[in-house]
C-alpha cells in the first residue's frame, strides 16, 4: 500500500504598506546624505577655504629699565596683522585675547573687540603696552642682567582668537586659533630682531 503524501500549502503574505513607506524614506535619506557629501566635497575642492590667521607684523621695545630696588618698567609697541586669504568669504575675528609674558609672569593683556576682514583682505591692530612697575625677585633680576649681557631681551606673546566665516553651501565655519610667539628685542635701541614672522595656528 502506497503511503499518502500530504503537502502543506501556504498562502503568500503581502508586505505591509508601512514597511514599503519606511523603505522608500530610508532610500531617500540615503540618497540625500550621499548627495550632500558630494556637494560638500566638490565645494571644498572648488572654494578651498583657508583658516584666517593673525601674525606679529612688527614690534619695538620703547622702554626697558629697572632700578636697584628691583622694579622693572617696560613699554612695548606691537603691530598685529589679521589676514583673511579666502577669495569668496568675509571673516569675523572674535574673542581675541593675548597675554604679554616676561620671565613667566603675565604683565599685560591685549584684547580686541570683534571685527571683520574682507575677502582676500587684512587689518592691522596696533597695541601700545605699558606695564605697571613690575617687582623682580633676585632670580628675575639675574634674568634681566643676562638679557642685557646677551643684547637680547625676550618676551612671550601668547593667546587665542576665534575666526568665523561662511563658505558658500558649506555654511558657517568656526575655528579656534592659538598664537604663541617669542619676541626678541635689542635692549639698547629697542629693535625687534625676530628673523621670521610668527603666525597663529588652528587648533
Amino acid at each position: 500500500m502506497t503511503p499518502k503524501k500530504y503537502v502543506i500549502g501556504s498562502q503568500g503574505r503581502r508586505t505591509h504598506p508601512l514597511i514599503w513607506c519606511a523603505a522608500v524614506i530610508c532610500a531617500i535619506l540615503a540618497i540625500a546624505v550621499i548627495t550632500a557629501g558630494i556637494v560638500v566635497f566638490v565645494g571644498y575642492i572648488i572654494i578651498h577655504p583657508r583658516v584666517p590667521v593673525i601674525s606679529v607684523l612688527s614690534a619695538s621695545l620703547d622702554t626697558f629699565r629697572y632700578d636697584e630696588a628691583g622694579l622693572l618698567v617696560t613699554q612695548i609697541t606691537i603691530d598685529i596683522l589679521a589676514e583673511n586669504a579666502n577669495a569668496k568669504a568675509h571673516a569675523t575675528f572674535q574673542d581675541t585675547s593675548f597675554f604679554l609674558i616676561f620671565g613667566g609672569m603675565e604683565i599685560a593683556q591685549l584684547v580686541a573687540p570683534p571685527f571683520d576682514v574682507k575677502k582676500n583682505g587684512s587689518q592691522d591692530i596696533h597695541y601700545v603696552v605699558e606695564s605697571s612697575p613690575i617687582p623682580l625677585d633676585p632670580e628675575k633680576m639675574e634674568l634681566v642682567n643676562l638679557f642685557i649681557r646677551r643684547n637680547d631681551v625676550v618676551f612671550e606673546l601668547k593667546g587665542k582668537f576665534r575666526a568665523q566665516w561662511r563658505v558658500g553651501l558649506l555654511g558657517s565655519v568656526k575655528f579656534w586659533s592659538h598664537l604663541n610667539c617669542w619676541l626678541h628685542f635689542h635692549p639698547w635701541n629697542g629693535t625687534y630682531t625676530n628673523p621670521k614672522r610668527c603666525s597663529s595656528k588652528a587648533k
